[in-house]
């Protein structure tokens, strides 16, 4: 497929090797799961287990979705020419999608090797940002999706302390934040409001944004974030929603009520392996003096951690048990 790029040289063809080709695997044939999985894969880097792991899959699933995927877009045999509007937004949500991904993948993906991979958040920036300069890539969503990408970019610095240790929500250093990013992502999220789409994407960026916003954890507008996990359930319902509506409400009401949230997650089954989702519970009992329950849930998260600096920081939670911090969650270290 390799010299038919020489070929897209139209007015409105993307420039950029590498979203052309991310454009070339969102083939009708295929469902947009197949796409983005794709995408992920062979032009983000992902290994199978990684990209099993942002959809929360079993991994013997992925692999034959992504077998199956090759095999469609190898019978196609041409890249896609995307100068033409209608085929363009066709295909612009899976874009959307492989993106939004490839960012949480370096924010809060947990690689085996490190919680935090900035160069992944990087090309994720420069990718919508080149998808932004395309005419036909400068739609709300694209900006409320670049919004949220600024917003969250801009607290990598205090993501991990001085010694490379996990470093959360409540803890960190907030002058180390990026104020010029924070400023991106507001003149982003303006932008992102110039049509009449609200999209999931518009909800997480307006959540991102209220934290960057706050002072610190007790500043900061709960009530409105709970509002806004509200909407979000709604517009994209996912399990790990439901966790972080349920660690607002938390921060907002009381840990007893965050842990009934908690217990109301319809398909927690699939966050059997996650293990922020075990941490929210363990924080939450130990916030409510249910110190053996708090354990319990801390080794089950530190049985599922990704990397030595997760298992380290779930230690050290386990370790500290007998003095609980008023206001943390391990769930919202990953925010």
């Amino acid at each position: 497929m390799a010299p038919l790029l020489d070929e897209l040289t139209e007015l409105n063809a993307i420039r950029d090797d590498q979203l052309r080709l991310m454009f070339s695997c969102c083939h009708p044939n295929l469902s947009e799961e197949a796409q983005v999985a794709l995408m992920l894969h062979f032009l983000g880097g992902f290994s199978v287990k990684e990209v099993a792991q942002a959809y929360l899959s079993a991994l013997p699933a992925v692999e034959k979705l992504i077998a199956r995927a090759k095999k469609a877009l190898a019978g196609a045999g041409v890249l896609f020419d995307v100068s033409r509007h209608a085929d363009f937004q066709e295909r612009l949500p899976s874009i959307h999608l492989a993106l939004y991904l490839l960012f949480n993948q370096g924010y809060h993906g947990g690689s085996s090797g490190t919680p935090v991979q900035p160069v992944l958040c990087r090309e994720a920036i420069r990718l919508v940002t080149l998808l932004l300069d395309h005419p036909f890539g400068q739609g709300p969503e694209t900006f409320a999706l670049a919004a949220l990408m600024h917003f969250h970019a801009a607290r990598l610095p205090a993501k991990l302390g001085p010694s490379g240790e996990l470093t959360q929500l409540s803890n960190q250093d907030r002058s180390l934040w990026d104020r010029e990013l924070v400023l991106a992502g507001t003149e982003l999220l303006a932008r992102a409001a110039t049509g009449e789409a609200l999209t999931g994407y518009h909800v997480e960026a307006l959540i991102a944004g209220l934290h960057t916003d706050a002072a610190g954890i007790e500043d900061t507008n709960w009530a409105m974030i709970v509002h806004l996990y509200d909407a979000l359930q709604r517009l994209k319902p996912s399990p790990v929603v439901a966790l972080n509506r349920a660690i607002a409400i938390s921060q907002l009401e009381g840990p007893a009520r965050g842990l009934e949230e908690i217990g109301r997650i319809s398909d927690a089954s699939r966050l059997n392996g996650y293990p922020f989702y075990w941490a929210a519970r363990g924080e939450l009992q130990a916030l409510s003096a249910d110190l053996e329950e708090a354990e319990e849930n801390f080794k089950r998260a530190l049985s599922v951690a990704r990397n030595p600096t997760e298992r380290q920081h779930l230690q050290a939670r386990i370790d500290a048990l007998g003095r609980p911090r008023p206001g943390t969650s391990p769930a919202e270290g990953r925010r």
